[in-house]
């Protein structure tokens, strides 16, 4: 029976501390020595002494050791994985990674049109050509659910020579698409499934939460730890299991992206995350579940919120699951936005909402919390509601209906992105191809891709989100004052 009482990085780390290692390498700051004062007064001497290189450091410069090898086979253990890579990158790394192992340049792959913006970034550096695979799509509420596996079924059937599939479940907002069932139609055909379950690295310890992608037959499963687990910002694991993909090509196209100085703080975040889960995690989530429970009936008790619940994000032609823990609350009622909802908890709360859209904010819980960290999230909804007639008239955001969010995508994601082009005023710019990612964050899925032929209605949503409060971080123009789109002169635009 395997040991999870183990955590392998974290031991080797206090050893290295015991036997007072004397480094004559990077990092330069020498175990804090180095480091600024006012640095070291702020972080405390622990980040710096953590900071310490992985191999020559933490393991011998051959890693005899094997100290991330033994805490990586712990972690496959404890999710029901065959294999599993660390990165030190986020999950935007470990999903090209994943990418770039199931499909190459000009070869196809089913993507969900609600993919993260590092799915399209992954399309941009290795030239694969996306199939898109339309979302569900809630037109009264004006949120996408991940595609079902009929769509899957549909878009292979139009493209057998589709190298693999990749679905985002859960999505940003907590819904699930039914996994078992999509990575059957990719089965069927000799086909692996990718899933990008950034969001959702508690699934696998407790039997309430939605079914968890290695449990469900994925090939591949990307997580974040830092997102629901404890481990830090950029800490992310990929699983892998079954034989269509050979685990030494995913590593090989992992160590194509990644760096070459990888963090130990953050491996030693995943490992004893782990540990902590391995050993307790069923009783820590389910006390976090039960709190979600009293969370969400106490702030559907409070005027002009709503909360999402599975009513509202389940059923025909909606999500097939979903992950109580984000607490997605529709401000609607209260005749504002949640872009402002979101700025006045921050400014007058000091409370910080994870996601804001036109009309919800998310405030995400994990097993972190407790009734003292909820009770302020609860009294700061109060008060924005008796603050509503401050946030009001909020600027409407004008959403197309889901056909009007489409596109046409003209050429290939990386063929427009390192095209010719120039920066031309929204007003001018339907009918043109883009050669940007246009993307609200967060949550992180773009509303335009390069090589996408900008459309008014997708214009004119994103300009009246910018006024009403939309972030658009990769745009060229944040403010969307000029769009990027190919130069007339070239032929794809």
């Amino acid at each position: 029976m395997t040991d999870h009482t183990s955590a392998p990085v974290l031991q080797a780390l206090a050893d290295h501390h015991t036997k007072g290692r004397v480094p004559f390498t990077p990092p330069g700051h020498k175990q804090a020595r180095g480091a600024d004062p006012e640095v070291r007064a702020v972080l405390g001497d622990a980040v710096f002494l953590g900071d310490v290189l992985a191999s020559g450091g933490l393991d011998d410069r051959r890693t005899r050791g094997e100290v991330l090898e033994r805490a990586e086979r712990l972690m496959a253990d404890a999710v029901h994985a065959a294999h599993t890579f660390f990165s030190t990158c986020g999950s935007s790394l470990s999903v090209k990674a994943a990418m770039l192992t199931v499909a190459g340049p000009h070869e196809k792959l089913l993507i969900g049109r609600d993919a993260h913006k590092s799915v399209v970034s992954g399309l941009i550096l290795s030239g694969i050509r996306p199939v898109w695979v339309e979302p569900r799509w809630d037109a009264e509420r004006h949120l996408a659910h991940a595609p079902s596996a009929e769509e899957y079924e549909r878009a292979f059937a139009a493209h057998p020579d589709a190298r693999g599939a990749l679905v985002t479940s859960p999505t940003p907002y907590g819904t699930c698409t039914d996994l078992r069932a999509l990575a059957d139609v990719c089965h069927r055909r000799s086909r692996p499934l990718i899933v990008d379950e950034a969001w959702g690295a508690h699934l696998p310890f407790h039997p309430g939460l939605p079914s968890w992608a290695m449990d469900a037959g994925a090939d591949v499963c990307v997580t974040s730890i830092h997102k629901m687990g404890s481990g830090l910002e950029q800490g992310s694991v990929f699983h892998l299991q079954g034989d269509l993909i050979d685990p030494a090509k995913l590593k090989i196209r992992a160590d194509l992206l990644g760096t070459t100085s990888p963090s130990v703080l953050i491996y030693a975040g995943l490992d004893g995350w782990r540990r902590q889960m391995a050993l307790h995690g069923r009783e820590l989530l389910g006390r976090a579940l039960d709190l979600a429970a009293e969370v969400r009936t106490a702030v559907e008790a409070i005027d002009g919120l709503h909360v999402n619940d599975r009513a509202d994000l389940c059923g025909p032609g909606l999500a097939d699951d979903f992950d109580p823990l984000p607490v997605v609350i529709d401000v609607s009622g209260l005749g504002t936005t949640g872009y402002r909802a979101a700025d006045w908890l921050r400014e007058h709360r000091h409370l910080d909402a994870h996601l804001a859209d036109h009309r919800r904010i998310s405030t995400q819980l994990t097993h972190a919390d407790d009734a003292e960290t909820t009770g302020a999230l609860l009294t700061a909804l109060k008060d924005l509601a008796h603050a509503a007639a401050d946030l009001r008239p909020a600027p409407t955001v004008q959403v197309p209906d889901p056909a009007g969010l489409r596109m046409e995508q003209t050429c290939l994601p990386r063929d427009a992105f390192f095209g010719d082009t120039e920066d031309i005023p929204p007003a001018d710019a339907a009918g043109r191809v883009a050669a940007e990612m246009i993307t609200p964050y967060p949550p992180g899925i773009p509303a335009v891709l390069p090589g996408e032929r900008l459309t008014e209605p997708v214009l004119r949503y994103l300009c009246s989100g910018v006024e009403a409060g939309m972030n658009l971080p990769d745009a060229t123009d944040p403010g969307l004052g000029t769009v990027r789109v190919l130069a007339a002169s070239d032929p794809a635009g």
